[in-house]
């Protein structure tokens, strides 16, 4: 038995938690993620200044609530994004070749 031998365990070990992170990352990063809450809390904030515009906003733009009607729309863009987030999630990475010599590549 030589030194090496003890520590391959090691290193597997090592690589199958960076594996375990790696896909943490990439599921925590994903865009529909990042656009689904920033739409959602934007409409929100929006729809609110919508529900409390006075009769002197609304008549500006000619009688239509702006505000309620495009923070309603974003709210419904960002509840899509996390829908589809929440029904298509994000696969994760292939698996990396192990060490016993196997070639990435059939």
């Amino acid at each position: 038995m030589t030194d090496n031998e003890p520590r391959e365990p090691e290193y597997q070990h090592q690589v199958e938690e960076l594996e375990k992170l790696s896909t943490t990352a990439a599921r925590l990063f994903d865009i529909r993620r990042i656009i689904g809450g920033l739409f959602t809390v934007y409409g929100v904030i929006v729809t609110i200044a919508g529900l409390v515009a006075s009769d002197a906003e609304i008549d500006k733009a000619q009688g239509i609530n702006l505000n309620l009607w495009t923070g309603l729309g974003m709210l419904l863009l960002g509840l899509f994004f996390l829908v589809w987030l929440k029904l298509s999630p994000t696969p994760p990475p292939p698996a990396a070749p192990k060490a016993s010599g196997e070639s990435p590549h059939p």
